[in-house]
């Protein structure tokens, strides 16, 4: 079993996005085997197809620049990438995330490109399980999270392979504790 721990970055603004649609802008994952050791990392650049152009406010949440955006493949070509990297079609796989934002988000990217979404299915929410892990009240932003477990923040908040190395580091601590069966 592959434990996929991923993160992404979508474009946005203050506001509603034009034409409905925010998109995928960057994939980062890290994939951790049996064992609970780091087999590999992913991440790459996703260039938007209905709004190409990031927004100030997107620009400067995530640092992602436009030239980042306009050097990258769209989203076909690197979810391909992506699932091929899972092993999606080869090997067993959990997908695992700090909420239920980004599986939602590559879901609607996957419907907008007339991609399948099945492969999606096989998901994990971290964050809830988290909660009830530790006895919390509310379920707490990933930088909280780590620094609660005594991990430093690494990285850039809002990136998302930083994100997924800082949300990995969280998975590997309960390894064996997570409800994954």
């Amino acid at each position: 079993m592959n434990y996929i721990i991923f993160d992404l970055e979508a474009s946005c603004w203050l506001g509603r996005p034009p034409h409905g649609v925010n998109e995928v802008i960057e994939i980062g994952a890290v994939m951790v085997n049996d064992y609970g050791d780091v087999k590999s990392k992913f991440t790459r650049f996703v260039k938007p197809t209905v709004n190409p152009v990031l927004s100030d406010f997107c620009r400067k949440l995530t640092s992602i620049t436009q030239e980042d955006i306009d050097h990258s493949r769209t989203f076909p070509h690197v979810i391909v990438e992506f699932m091929d990297w899972v092993g999606v079609d080869e090997e067993s796989y959990t997908l695992i995330s700090w909420g239920k934002y980004d599986r939602e988000q590559l879901r609607q990217d996957c419907v907008l490109h007339r991609l399948d979404t099945e492969w999606l299915d096989h998901h994990f929410n971290l964050k809830p399980a988290f909660k009830t892990l530790r006895n919390l009240k509310e379920e707490p932003g990933l930088k909280k999270a780590v620094k609660m477990e005594g991990f430093e923040f690494t990285g850039v908040h809002h990136r998302a392979i930083s994100d997924a190395e800082n949300l990995a580091k969280i998975f590997i601590k309960y390894f064996k504790e997570w409800p994954l069966g």
